[in-house]
């Protein structure tokens, strides 16, 4: 369980770096996550391939899997959309509504009885969310976007855990990028359609960026954050994965100087959700305390 953890707040900081990465990189958010999404699948086929860690599946796992991937490829278009019509900080701290979603969604899909405490934490960041959205009307579109993503980032992390039940980490996630790659290729034309750029080859510096999310914040992230999500509900993941926000945001301020743009009632909505975060954390600690007695009595 504690190296689980160690793991999962590994990726977690990695991860914080996506919305920075987001904002570095000047391509549309469409083409963001195409060039990441092909970066990472064409890295994880050679990495794992070579460590001989992609094992044969079912297909009817694959197209499971790939279906799952194109739900993780819209999160991703729509988290770098509520940056581009928000800023940084917004989309972090929309993303952190997941902890919600998740405990909304996972007892009906998985069939399992609602925790009505998980529920009651999820809650807790929505209302951090929308005293933000309440008083912060300049991002609204930001935060919309931002609130759909989290509907699909809830999503993935849930499915991926009943895949880990039967797969090892590397093979899942590296159909799940590939399927992810494919499903936006198809729906990208459509997509440019809708909402044109003028850009599509990346820049050096572009390129450079895009590796880094890819290599650290996608390949070496999902393979910790797998590992993690065998011992740990998709919950915990989730809620931990708040953290996220406070090292992007972190970031967001010390490079964007974004501080300087947010009003005190981003501050109040972000101290609600930070609220929910800790007495998560504070009930887990509990938990395995009591799990740990037991054990030893």
């Amino acid at each position: 369980m504690k190296k689980a953890f160690i793991q999962l707040h590994i990726a977690v900081f990695l991860a914080g770096f996506t919305g920075i990465l987001g904002r570095l990189i000047t391509l549309n958010e469409g083409m963001i996550v195409w060039y990441r999404l092909l970066l990472t699948a064409v890295t994880m086929w050679i990495l794992f391939g070579l460590m001989k860690k992609i094992k044969k599946i079912p297909a009817i796992d694959i197209l499971k899997i790939a279906a799952v991937g194109f739900i993780a490829a819209m999160h991703w278009v729509t988290f770098y959309g509520s940056i581009k019509y928000a800023n940084v900080s917004v989309a972090l701290v929309c993303f952190s509504s997941i902890s919600f979603f998740t405990a909304l969604f996972e007892p009906f899909i998985l069939k399992k009885r609602i925790n009505w405490m998980e529920l009651f934490l999820g809650i807790i960041t929505i209302v951090g969310i929308y005293v933000i959205f309440h008083f912060d009307e300049q991002y609204k579109t930001g935060i919309i976007i931002g609130i759909i993503s989290a509907i699909l980032a809830s999503l993935f992390p849930i499915y991926n855990r009943e895949f880990l039940k039967r797969m090892n980490v590397e093979t899942m996630l590296t159909w799940q990028q590939t399927g992810g790659f494919l499903t936006l290729s198809i729906l990208l034309p459509f997509y440019l359609q809708q909402f044109p750029t003028e850009t599509f080859l990346p820049s050096l510096e572009n390129l450079g960026w895009l590796l880094v999310l890819s290599w650290f914040c996608s390949v070496i992230a999902f393979q910790l954050s797998g590992y993690a999500l065998k011992r740990l509900s998709a919950f915990t993941v989730n809620l931990t994965f708040n953290l996220e926000p406070v090292y992007g945001i972190l970031l967001a301020f010390a490079v964007y100087n974004e501080n300087e743009l947010l009003s005190k009632w981003f501050y109040i909505g972000f101290a609600i959700i930070a609220i929910a975060l800790i007495t998560h954390v504070i009930l887990l600690v509990r938990e395995e305390r009591k799990l740990t007695q037991h054990a030893a009595d």
